[in-house]
């Protein structure tokens, strides 16, 4: 919601994928983006471990934990009187599509993910009239940002991915208003915790993908040297 394309770098991609979505309703302030983007250049031995060691690193792990820190602020804010769940009532329908497992190439997927992350931070620009002064939305938005461009590094054609026009998102969030300050609460953490979802979702189907690959690999290699 990935990538060599769909090797991609793990030292890049854990530096996403930890600061993506830090979810945290208190801590230290935010620093400086860095000027710099982390070098590209990796391995291929490199490129092909990235699956197993995001599945099981202390990066993902801490990712996972400040998915939680976000539903421990939620449940703060309106003091355990709503339940984190209820955040799917509140789903949004104009949500980007996630990447499917099957009948799709690594590009394509690429592409949706990455789309899908650029449409995020026009959703996150609804988290900011809500919460303009939320650590977990300057993150959240940081982060996305970071995430989007490591995955536009593995992308043969990465000038596809487009950002909605002014317009287009102008439209996009007044549709998202609303006169009632809960509704619109509600709307605003179902964004942070729909993007989550997203990413999550992403690594998944990347994990399946790599999989897959590995097998077409091995089959392809026993019909072309049969025993």
């Amino acid at each position: 919601m990935l990538f060599s394309y769909f090797h991609i770098d793990v030292r890049i991609l854990a530096v996403g994928l930890l600061a993506f979505l830090v979810l945290r309703a208190a801590g230290a302030p935010l620093t400086e983006t860095p000027s710099v983007f982390p070098s590209t250049g990796t391995s291929s031995e490199e490129e092909t471990e990235s699956s197993e060691l995001l599945s099981s690193s202390d990066v993902w792990t801490s990712f996972l934990d400040t998915a939680k820190d976000h539903q421990k602020s939620f449940e703060d804010e309106f003091q355990n009187n709503v339940q984190f769940h209820l955040l799917e009532d509140y789903k949004i329908s104009q949500l980007p599509a996630n990447c499917p497992t099957s009948n799709f190439s690594k590009e394509a997927c690429l592409h949706r993910l990455a789309q899908g992350l650029s449409f995020y931070t026009s959703l996150l620009k609804q988290v900011e009239k809500e919460y303009p002064n939320s650590r977990i939305l300057s993150e959240a938005k940081r982060y996305t940002e970071l995430f989007l461009w490591n995955i536009k590094q593995k992308m043969k054609k990465a000038d596809e991915v487009t950002s909605l026009s002014s317009s287009q998102e102008k439209s996009l969030l007044e549709s998202l208003d609303n006169a009632d300050a809960f509704q619109r609460k509600m709307t605003a953490h179902s964004i942070l915790r729909q993007l989550n979802v997203f990413v999550v979702d992403g690594k998944r189907k990347c994990e399946e993908m790599l999989r897959r690959i590995g097998v077409n690999q091995v089959m392809t290699s026993a019909s072309l040297f049969p025993m």
